[in-house]
């Protein structure tokens, strides 16, 4: 589906962080998918869409990377505004903060006024993250589990497909139970929400922790993207100024569902795999 098409769904607003393009984790053939299905008058990048860590380690650029980059310079030349927010992976674009490239403007973060006139923070998030602020090294050494936690994911997700199995994430789920994280995500929201009500904001909208969210906290509402390495989320605002989380791997397999239902049973009895 091309960008094109008459089936491209528009909406005022995009945002989308944690890409980490530059790595082997990040899922660049579903996200270029993902631009081609939607397109936007105002797009977030709302950081660690580049992660310098893993390049300065190691140089790793496929084609799908490129393309990446190159369906967001397409948007920009057809008119999308681009607004570049740096995280702690891309902090190296902070040097640029407040200048502006054909079209692309780099922020440190932005008050984004949604179409029914509330006011969201826009900000990447790790500024809360303690253990980034104080302990890189520990920071570093915690990308580094991650980056071997997804190696371990990337091979168990081969045999689940050979299998016929659904995707799964293991540090996603392992996020999830170890009560550290699971407090160590509610203190990020919270820490998230007061930021953006002592800026006088109705709400917040962040990336960093890798995990989707759209709830209300103390009055406000705390909107997390989410990622494209395990979860491939992003969030969208529609013309009424309504904020949406979308799960991009469900919107795929809701479709596919559907293109299956309509073609009917095959002659043979058989029926495509979702």
């Amino acid at each position: 589906m091309g960008d094109d098409s008459e089936t491209t769904i528009r909406v005022r607003t995009l945002f989308l962080s944690d890409m980490h393009l530059g790595t082997k984790g990040c899922q660049a053939a579903l996200l270029l998918e993902f631009l081609r299905d939607y397109d936007a008058d105002e797009i977030y990048l709302v950081g660690d869409i580049v992660d310098g860590w893993q390049l300065k380690s190691g140089w790793y650029w496929p084609q799908s990377h490129n393309d990446v980059v190159q369906k967001l310079l397409r948007k920009v030349r057809k008119g999308s505004n681009l607004v570049y927010v740096p995280g702690n992976h891309d902090e190296f674009l902070r040097d640029y903060i407040g200048l502006a490239f054909g079209g692309i403007e780099v922020a440190d973060q932005r008050l984004h006024v949604a179409a029914d006139g509330k006011r969201y923070l826009v900000i990447h998030g790790d500024q809360f993250d303690m253990v980034v602020r104080h302990a890189r090294w520990l920071a570093y050494l915690g990308d580094g589990a991650y980056t071997a936690a997804l190696f371990v994911n990337t091979h168990l997700n081969t045999l689940r497909r050979r299998l016929g199995l659904a995707y799964w994430s293991l540090s996603a789920w392992a996020k999830l139970r170890v009560k550290n994280a699971v407090n160590f995500i509610g203190k990020f929201e919270e820490l998230l929400s007061a930021e953006a009500k002592r800026v006088g904001a109705d709400g917040v909208i962040c990336g960093h922790i890798h995990h989707a969210a759209n709830r209300t906290i103390g009055g406000l509402t705390y909107l997390n993207t989410g990622d494209w390495v395990e979860s491939c989320t992003a969030i969208v605002e529609h013309y009424d100024g309504t904020m949406e989380v979308l799960h991009y791997p469900s919107i795929v397999r809701a479709r596919a569902a559907r293109e299956d239902a309509q073609a009917g049973p095959r002659p043979d009895g058989a029926r495509a795999v979702a």
